[in-house]
């Protein structure tokens, strides 16, 4: 037992001291005649401890699913482990001095095995009450059947026989609850290591079947890669924002980014999926979302990544989702900044040169035009200015770069040198 039985019995404040010294006395006889009638009762539930063993995991069959599981397992192993914890109690009854770290080393390991092989908490709990009630009823039965006298002096321990029980469910709980402590934190490391190995494209072919039944992602499906950058409060709504309702998605948490594993399903197919991803999600304000093309298979999600790192990097510094299959031209301008940057000096070196009021005029001219398709009447409108003012500022571009509107090629070459100026900040 934990503690050594003793009486909770003290003098009370303000009781003369004779009548005090001679109700202790009284008293410390009673729990000294208690203390003798519950080491008989236990001496003999140690030499009946198998049959006490046989009827104690016969309960818990009938009545713990979970025990009963583990017993058609391996029936024998549970038998040992309830023997053990049924002596060590009984020893403990007996001698609790010489019997308590034993005891409390028995219950912790039992807490431990028994996490570490997933039975319930609630049934190894129910196991070591059930097993408590069964000694105390054992130690009441045997008094009253050999001693019918004594059965009244039981009440002065009866405290303690179930303040043991109490201190070994909690010391129970606790070894349990460290093991699961452990095995989740180790489970979750298992996950993330998985994950990241995926988007980083280094997971072996072998593995691949394994990670599809951790991660519950199907090893043939059509994936995509959303990638959420942004400051501060951005983060916190994050995976929020990127998850589309009846979407599978697996998140990981990367330096400085998040990372989303998107498993493309739908009525409206794999593509018809991403692009209402691109439609619908909208990150938090600050953030940049970057969402790859569609890959197949958990083998390409390496690639997928790379692919939505490039879309992020298309993305407008102020914030934004953008998706790498419509806006090309600007992964293709990200994806080789030195190209990008001699593009833009060349196609628009003669402008970047002008004074900052009248460059910016006339770029900002240019880009309006290419995003109202070429219409200078729309493009005056957001300009506030006349139509025939557009197409003046238009021809002085055309003037200064050497390089015709009219000119499907020029516009392209343009059109690009501008993208490349906005993302490269050349």
């Amino acid at each position: 037992m934990q503690h050594v039985v003793r009486s909770r019995i003290r003098a009370l404040p303000d009781v003369p001291s004779a009548v005090a010294h001679g109700t202790a006395r009284v008293r410390s006889l009673v729990n000294a005649e208690a203390l003798g009638v519950l080491h008989r009762a236990a001496r003999v539930l140690l030499d009946d401890l198998p049959e006490l063993t046989d009827r104690l995991v016969a309960e818990l069959r009938d009545q713990e699913p979970a025990y009963q599981a583990a017993i058609e397992s391996d029936a024998a192993d549970v038998w040992q482990e309830v023997h053990r914890s049924l002596r060590h109690s009984v020893n403990s009854l007996i001698d609790p001095r010489s019997s308590r770290d034993a005891a409390r080393r028995c219950s912790w390991k039992i807490g431990a095995g028994r996490a570490e092989q997933g039975l319930p908490l609630d049934a190894l709990l129910h196991a070591f009450r059930l097993g408590g009630a069964m000694v105390w009823q054992g130690l009441v039965e045997e008094t009253a059947r050999h001693h019918p006298d004594d059965v009244r002096l039981l009440v002065h321990v009866a405290a303690d026989v179930w303040n043991f029980v109490d201190e070994h469910c909690t010391l129970v709980a606790e070894a349990y609850r460290q093991v699961e402590r452990r095995l989740t934190w180790r489970r979750e490391n298992r996950l993330r290591v998985m994950t990241a190995a995926l988007l980083d494209g280094t997971t072996r072919i072998a593995d691949l079947t394994e990670v599809s039944a951790a991660l519950d992602l199907p090893e043939q499906g059509r994936y995509a890669v959303v990638l959420v950058d942004g400051p501060g409060s951005a983060y916190a709504g994050a995976r929020t924002a990127a998850v589309l309702p009846g979407t599978r998605v697996v998140w990981h948490t990367g330096a400085d980014v998040e990372l989303g594993i998107v498993l493309l399903t739908g009525e409206e197919g794999p593509d018809g999926t991403l692009a209402r991803l691109a439609r619908d999600v909208a990150g938090p304000p600050g953030a940049r979302i970057g969402i790859s093309s569609a890959v197949d298979g958990l083998a390409s999600v390496g690639d997928a990544r790379r692919l939505a790192e490039t879309a992020l990097r298309a993305c407008p510094e102020g914030g934004g989702t953008v998706l790498l299959d419509e806006h090309l031209p600007a992964a293709l301008v990200v994806s080789a900044p030195a190209l990008g940057t001699a593009l833009a000096d060349r196609v628009l070196g003669p402008l970047l040169r002008l004074d900052p009021s009248d460059r910016d005029l006339l770029l900002d001219t240019l880009a309006v035009w290419l995003d109202c398709e070429g219409s200078a009447q729309r493009a005056s409108s957001r300009l506030y200015c006349h139509r025939n003012t557009v197409l003046n500022r238009l021809r002085r571009c055309e003037q200064l770069t050497g390089r015709s509107l009219a000119r499907p090629a020029d516009v392209v070459e343009i059109s690009l040198a501008l993208t490349a100026r906005r993302l490269l900040r050349v």
